[in-house]
C-alpha cells in the first residue's frame, strides 16, 4: 500500500537489481535504511572495515554507518578516513591518503572498504577498492541525489588529472548500493539541483515517459517531497541499471549515459573543478548538446523548449560560464575519454523525445556554430 505523498517510514527497501551475471548486485533504496544494520552487514567480507567519508558527511552519518556495521556483530572492526570535501580534492594525492590507511592497518584482502557520501567520494573509494592488492570488497552508500541516481550505480570510478575529468580510474562493481533517502535531508538545495541534471538526462535520452512526469513533478522534487525523490530514485536507478547490465564497460550504451557531460566535464576542467558543480555543469552541456541536434536538424524546436523550460525549474544553469572561450572547449574536448582515432565522439538527440545516438558522424560546422553560440570566441 502506497505511503501519504510527504509521509516517511522505515520499511524494507525497494531493490533494483544490477544484472551482471555472478556479479549482481543490489541497489536498496529506501527511508530509514542505515537503520537497518543487516542491509550493510550482510555485503561485508572479512572481519575488517574501511570508511572513506569526508569532513561534510563525517559529522552528520559516520557515527550511524558505524552503528550499523558493528550492532550485534562485535567481530567487526571499523577504521575510517575522513578527506576534504570537494571535486578539487579527487586527486592522486588524496587518493593516497586512503591507501596509506589501508597499508598502515595492514589490510588483506578479506577487509570492505565502504563508501560513505557523494560522488567524489564513491568515485575514488571505488578505485582504491580497484587497485588495493588488486581487488578488494566495497559498498556503496551515496547522500547525495547525484550519486544517488547515477555515480554510485554501474562500477564506474577514478578519479581527475589536471587535464581531463575521470581520465583515471576503472570500471569496478561494488557488492551493494544501500540509498537512504533520509541522508537527503540534510543536502543543500544547491546540491539537490545539481542531482536533477541527471535525472533530466535518463528522461532525454531513453525514457520520455520520465520527462513527462518531470514535467510534472518538477516542483515537488525541488520542495523534497519524499516521494516524489523516492519515484525519481527509483527509476533513474532503474534507467541506469539496465543500461549497465547491457553494457558494463561502455563500448556503444553505456555511453549514450554521458549527454552533456563532453561539453560539460570541458566547463568543469576549464573553469576549475569546484568551480561549477558537476550537476550544474552537465545542464549547460545538455543545452548544449541538445541546441547542436536541433542544428544538425535531428530533433525538432518543441524538444529545444522543453529542456529551455525544464531546467530553470530545477534551479539549473542553460549557459555556460562567461570566462569560457570556444578554444578552451576545443583543448579540453580533444582530450574526451570518447575521442576515437582522433574523432570526438558526441551523445545527441535524434528523433522523438527518449531518443539518441552515440556517434562522430556529424557536421563539424555544427558543433562549431554551437560553441559560437554560447561562449566566447
Amino acid at each position: 500500500m502506497d505511503r501519504p505523498v510527504g509521509e516517511k517510514s522505515s520499511g524494507a527497501p525497494t531493490i533494483v537489481e544490477v544484472d551482471l551475471g555472478n556479479r549482481s548486485y543490489p541497489t536498496d533504496i529506501g527511508s530509514g535504511l542505515l537503520d537497518q544494520p543487516e542491509l550493510l552487514q550482510k555485503h561485508v567480507h572479512g572481519k575488517k572495515v574501511i570508511v572513506i567519508t569526508n569532513t561534510t558527511i563525517a559529522p552528520l552519518y559516520l557515527d550511524k554507518v558505524v552503528e550499523a556495521l558493528t550492532k550485534g556483530n562485535p567481530a567487526v572492526s571499523v577504521e575510517y578516513v575522513i578527506l576534504p570535501d570537494g571535486e578539487k580534492f579527487k586527486d592522486m594525492d588524496t587518493l593516497m591518503k586512503v591507501f596509506d590507511k589501508a597499508i598502515e592497518s595492514r589490510l588483506d584482502r578479506r577487509f570492505t572498504f565502504v563508501a560513505l557520501g557523494g560522488g567524489v567520494i564513491g568515485d575514488m573509494c571505488g578505485f582504491a577498492a580497484a587497485s588495493f592488492l588488486h581487488g578488494v570488497n566495497f559498498i556503496q552508500i551515496p547522500t547525495t541525489v547525484m550519486a544517488q541516481v547515477d555515480s554510485s550505480v554501474g562500477g564506474k570510478t577514478g578519479i581527475n588529472h589536471p587535464l581531463g575529468k575521470n581520465l583515471i580510474g576503472a570500471f569496478y562493481q561494488p557488492q551493494c548500493v544501500l540509498i537512504d533517502t533520509d541522508t537527503l535531508d540534510t543536502l543543500p538545495d544547491r546540491e539537490l539541483a545539481s542531482g536533477l541534471a541527471e535525472v533530466i538526462k535518463y528522461g532525454l535520452i531513453r525514457d520520455a515517459e520520465f520527462f513527462e512526469w518531470q514535467e510534472k513533478n518538477m516542483e515537488k522534487l525541488i520542495a523534497r517531497n519524499p516521494n516524489a525523490l523516492a519515484y525519481a530514485i527509483k527509476r533513474s536507478c532503474e534507467n541506469k541499471a539496465e543500461v549497465v547490465s547491457l553494457d558494463e564497460k561502455e563500448s556503444g550504451l553505456r555511453a549514450t549515459l554521458n549527454l552533456g557531460h563532453t561539453f560539460g566535464h570541458a566547463i568543469e576542467t576549464g573553469f576549475g573543478y569546484g568551480q561549477c558543480l558537476h550537476g550544474e555543469a552537465v545542464a549547460a552541456g545538455t543545452v548544449m548538446a541538445v541546441d547542436m541536434s536541433y542544428r544538425l536538424g535531428w530533433i525538432d524546436s518543441s524538444i529545444v523548449k522543453r529542456v529551455d523550460d525544464i531546467l530553470p525549474r530545477a534551479k539549473l544553469p542553460t549557459a555556460s560560464p562567461e570566462t569560457m572561450t570556444v578554444e578552451m572547449f576545443k583543448s579540453v574536448m580533444a582530450l574526451d575519454k570518447k575521442v576515437a582515432d582522433g574523432l570526438l565522439r558526441l551523445i545527441l538527440l535524434k528523433g522523438p523525445l527518449g531518443n539518441c545516438v552515440f556517434t562522430g558522424e556529424y557536421d563539424r560546422k555544427a558543433l562549431d556554430d554551437t560553441l559560437s553560440a554560447f561562449c566566447k570566441s
